[in-house]
């Protein structure tokens, strides 16, 4: 009897344990799901920190968390290396998840590459066609992916500069020449302020190493600076700002994050909402709702236009009653 009670005692320790095992993590780790339990096992691959970003995945996991209380996300960062965003896309492939969300489009791509199975969501992705090669796009990625834009229009986001500061003569770019989406990014910006008769220096940097170098070189040649939703450019704002602001030189951003911390005015989404439409698909998919073969890409219709008080302060810069103040 005493022996029938030790095991007893045992494998009630085990189921124990057991129950505790499934949660978020950052550094990696699975568990298997119990889809019965919609327990189902979400890995997250995420380029670089950032406010964007993880506005996104915050969004992305509350969302998934009110639908299926028991889902096992794991977070794991690439720190800004699209090689890290390979090896972690590889790892959730072989832990079996369920489903990868991929934030940023380096991201993405590493996704994509990992595996043409397991569903794939993207979100803070410009252009789905440019990210993955897709010519003569039509929305739908097909196959086993799909996902959310961070596409502002890049038009109105030029046209703000004008509106501003009139007498503009030349725009600096400031991107990451690694990230396809911003490439993309500086080639309709700069189509519209040419046709507009302004002059443009695109100015590319590959890694935090040499954007302090490239910015610093960039103020010397231009009167404004435009920063695209480029990611790499976001986590490296702080360097930007001290460089921009000390030489005085008004900067327009693609995005808040960047604009809080240096810029004069965005026209930004909100990355958290973003985020949260993210997660509202990926519900889909996991009920079996929806077939992600056939979902469209969803973008954040309505932006909002956002000035940096201190930094007009700082500039002497006017800004109409339709703005208003980053958060």
């Amino acid at each position: 009897m005493k022996k029938l009670l030790i095991v007893l005692l045992s494998v009630l320790c085990l189921f124990t344990i057991a129950g505790c095992s499934s949660g978020s993590s950052e550094e990696g780790g699975s568990s298997q799901p119990d889809e019965s339990n919609d327990a189902f096992q979400i890995g997250v691959v995420q380029l670089v920190q950032h406010a964007a970003l993880d506005a996104a995945t915050q969004g992305f996991c509350d969302e998934v968390k009110k639908a299926f209380p028991d889902a096992d996300i794991i977070v794991n960062n690439a720190s800004g290396d699209p090689a890290t965003c390979s090896t972690i896309a590889q790892g959730f492939v072989n832990d079996g998840v369920d489903l990868i969300m991929a934030n940023a489009t380096p991201a993405l791509q590493a996704a994509v590459s990992a595996t043409g199975d397991i569903p794939i969501l993207g979100t803070s992705v410009t252009e789905y066609g440019v990210a993955l090669g897709i010519d003569g796009f039509n929305g739908i990625p097909g196959g086993n992916v799909s996902g959310t834009s961070d596409l502002a229009p890049l038009d109105q986001q030029a046209q703000m500069i004008l509106d501003i500061l009139p007498d503009t003569k030349s725009v600096g770019i400031i991107f990451c020449s690694n990230e396809a989406n911003s490439k993309y990014q500086v080639d309709v910006v700069t189509r519209f302020l040419e046709g507009k008769g302004i002059n443009v220096v695109a100015a590319s940097f590959t890694d935090s190493n040499d954007i302090a170098l490239v910015t610093e070189d960039l103020c010397s040649q231009v009167d404004v600076i435009y920063i695209p939703t480029d990611n790499q450019a976001a986590s490296c704002a702080e360097t930007i700002a001290n460089i921009v602001l000390e030489k005085k030189i008004p900067v327009f951003a693609g995005e808040e994050g960047i604009c809080k911390l240096c810029g004069v005015a965005t026209l930004t989404i909100d990355y958290y909402d973003l985020g949260v439409v993210t997660g509202q698909m990926a519900v889909k998919v996991l009920n079996g709702e929806a077939d992600i073969s056939n979902m469209a890409i969803e973008y954040f219709r309505e932006p909002v236009k956002k000035y940096n008080p201190e930094v007009c302060e700082l500039l002497g810069i006017e800004i109409t009653e339709d703005f208003v103040p980053v958060d």
